[in-house]
């Protein structure tokens, strides 16, 4: 496992070609939306200024017995959230566009960093387990757990983590437009890779919560 800086690709999203017998499976990148939604929280910090919005016209209301004062009352914390939500959303656009995920039959590659790129490099001989995660739009993330002595950096790598597991942070493929698919593919690999060259990780698709590696393959 790897992070390392790197300017040039000779192939998009990958630090260097694939070695003989390496090929790639699939390549995506993040909805920069769903990224929004579930990285940075823009829902939760709208909600937030609104509420601000509310409390404050309400009590400038309360207080003078006027509209007019309310509403004015209620432009400053308005405008204060419509730019914290858009230079969210344009963080999100960005780490967005220069993010791809690349996924062969030995390997998961996370080309992620706006203004410094970087490599997370996730051979299969390293993959503990996998989890997959459904959105309520469709949407999902595939979150990767590798063992205790692989370290990932949970600020370095972010928003291309698990959220929640800073102890032992887990790299993950965010705001994919269809993780099942992205699921099935990981599991086959995974799968492939563990009968043909003794790799212990395996994923079973379609399911949300960790799967340990010695889980038997699904049907």
């Amino acid at each position: 496992m790897s992070t390392t800086e790197y300017d040039y690709e000779p192939v998009p999203g990958l630090p260097g070609n694939l070695p003989e017998g390496e090929t790639l499976l699939w390549q995506g990148s993040p909805q920069w939306w769903t990224l929004a939604k579930y990285a940075l929280r823009v829902r939760i910090v709208a909600a937030y200024f609104i509420a601000i919005t509310l409390w404050h016209s309400g009590n400038v209301l309360a207080a003078e017995h006027s509209l007019l004062a309310a509403l004015r009352a209620a432009v400053l914390p308005l405008a204060l959230g419509a730019a914290a939500v858009g230079v969210l959303a344009l963080i999100a656009w960005a780490a967005a566009r220069a993010t791809i995920y690349s996924l062969t039959n030995r390997r998961i590659v996370i080309r992620h960093g706006i203004a410094l790129p970087m490599s997370l490099n996730l051979p299969f001989a390293q993959i503990e387990s996998a989890a997959l995660r459904r959105y309520r739009d469709g949407r999902g993330e595939l979150a990767i757990r590798l063992p205790k002595r692989q370290r990932i950096g949970y600020l370095l790598n972010w928003p291309h983590v698990r959220p929640g597991h800073y102890v032992q942070p887990q790299a993950a493929l965010r705001a994919l437009a269809d993780p099942a698919q992205v699921a099935q593919l990981l599991g086959d690999a995974l799968q492939a890779a563990n009968n043909g060259s003794g790799v212990r990780g395996e994923l079973e698709p379609a399911r949300t919560g960790m799967i340990p590696s010695h889980a038997p393959a699904a049907a």
